[in-house]
């Protein structure tokens, strides 16, 4: 399935242009169609072990090819990966969840393949709620990441420094430095290739289950609060 998918988007990564899009659009609707067939099974999969998103579709989950170029240099009209986000309430909801990529690259955003567990927009209440929870929760949070020994947090949106009013010193204070708190696992082309894909992914994403839930919390008790306001 996923080779398909990979042969179209190596195409559309070198003839990223309308005229060539218009011609080709067929084998685009058929690699969506394949990817959103995948999605679907992951979704169910994933329900297993996280009920919180069961009764989701892949329209919930899903990404429009079709890049906003109105505020970029970059014109290029396409996206060349195709991704779907699965967690509760579906991909605008704001809660933490599930990322699967599949690109023409070996790994890497945005054009590579990846798995990705927790979210890159938090409300900066939510923020405030988790790093107030990390410094209380006797290691909880760090024993979440060693559940999921294939994927590391993604460092690439920190802090220079700890926030003020938490301590420089203690053992969880780098984890307070995180804007966003995203675990990441790039297993490159062979991963998506392989006849296990969905038995390997829902593998993955097992281990993480209990990540999106310390996240999940932080962003429940904000929402939470708010409604009672």
């Amino acid at each position: 399935m996923m080779k398909e998918i990979i042969d179209f988007l190596l195409q559309l990564e070198r003839n990223n242009n309308r005229e060539w899009f218009h011609v080709h659009k067929s084998d685009y609707q058929a690699a969506q169609e394949q990817f959103n067939a995948f999605v679907e099974k992951l979704i169910a999969g994933i329900a297993d072990f996280d009920p919180t998103v069961s009764g989701l579709t892949a329209r919930d989950c899903t990404y429009r090819i079709y890049r906003d170029t109105r505020f970029s240099p970059d014109k290029r009209p396409y996206k060349c990966h195709l991704g779907a986000f699965v967690c509760p309430g579906g991909k605008k909801s704001g809660y933490s969840g599930y990322y699967f990529q599949v690109g023409p690259q070996e790994s890497g955003y945005p054009g590579g393949n990846m798995l990705a567990s927790g979210n890159y927009l938090f409300d900066p209440k939510v923020i405030r709620v988790l790093r107030d929870d990390i410094s209380h929760d006797d290691g909880e949070f760090e024993r979440t990441l060693r559940q999921a020994p294939l994927f590391s947090l993604d460092r690439s949106d920190m802090l220079k420094r700890v926030p003020n009013g938490y301590p420089k010193d203690a053992p969880f204070s780098p984890y307070l430095m995180y804007r966003s708190y995203c675990l990441l696992y790039e297993p490159g082309r062979q991963f998506m290739l392989d006849g296990r894909l969905l038995e390997r992914t829902l593998d993955a994403f097992r281990t993480t289950q209990p990540f999106i839930a310390y996240l999940n919390r932080a962003t429940s008790y904000v929402n939470e609060e708010e409604a009672s306001r």
